[in-house]
């Protein structure tokens, strides 16, 4: 069976002869599931690049963030951005847009996080006192209401890495993202999703077709001078902000 390309595989931020940073679309996972050319970002890099290169991903987004995701194409560069990654050298910067007014400004959610074994969702993680330890900061852009409720933009910053952080750690405060599906409270939209049977009912309660997570800028060293990249959420993120 033939597949349709996308109008274009993806928006590239940056391009030289170590690196790629390109901005995932939303709805598109990191690693292929399916076996078409087009259904993974890494499948899409592969024919961006031509086969003589061997692309790494440094960095992995959930299939419906969008946002920066950062590919070596060397050995050598792969090696470098890892160890700095690794390390927690660089800053990654978020928008998410969730449910109700966040009533302090800025703050720091510290709570550790493991997997949830009370959930039917097998990936679905939590916060519990012997999880790994697990940082997220937060500062309020802007408070609005539409007809659906009361939303908040917030800018994040991890300040550790682990799965699924941001979008636990929101819903711990009591301010889950529009449009998740696991952590926005009802983890049975999710099992809905996977199995191709989320009703008009269903999609309305979520709102947004996709959580309104984007990572949006990444800063880090390379060759003794800080690079900063960023890159615009897509239209249906920017249009909910009103």
């Amino acid at each position: 069976m033939s597949v349709s390309p996308p109008d274009k595989l993806f928006e590239i931020i940056h391009e030289d002869d170590e690196f790629l940073i390109v901005n995932k679309p939303a709805d598109l996972v990191c690693h292929p599931t399916k076996g078409d050319i087009y259904s993974s970002l890494i499948s899409r890099v592969r024919l961006h690049l031509g086969e003589s290169i061997h692309p790494h991903l440094i960095n992995r987004l959930d299939r419906e963030t969008s946002g920066l995701v950062l590919v070596a194409k060397t050995d050598e560069a792969a090696k470098q951005l890892r160890k700095q990654w690794e390390s927690r050298e660089v800053r990654k910067i978020y928008q998410a847009i969730v449910r109700g007014y966040v009533p302090d400004d800025e703050g720091l959610i510290d709570a550790p996080l493991g997997k949830d074994e009370q959930s039917i969702v097998a990936i679905k993680d939590c916060v519990r006192p012997d999880g790994a330890a697990s940082q997220t900061a937060y500062k309020v852009l802007k408070r609005f209401t539409r007809a659906e409720g009361d939303f908040t933009l917030l800018q994040i910053e991890l300040l550790t890495g682990r799965k699924h952080q941001i979008r636990i750690h929101l819903a711990h405060l009591g301010h889950p993202i529009v449009g998740d599906k696991i952590y926005g409270g009802d983890e049975s939209l999710y099992l809905a999703l996977v199995e191709s049977r989320l009703t008009e009912e269903q999609r309305q309660r979520l709102i947004l077709h996709c959580q309104a997570l984007h990572a949006g800028e990444v800063r880090f060293q390379w060759n003794g001078e800080e690079r900063i990249y960023h890159a615009e959420p897509e239209l249906w993120f920017r249009e909910f902000i009103v």
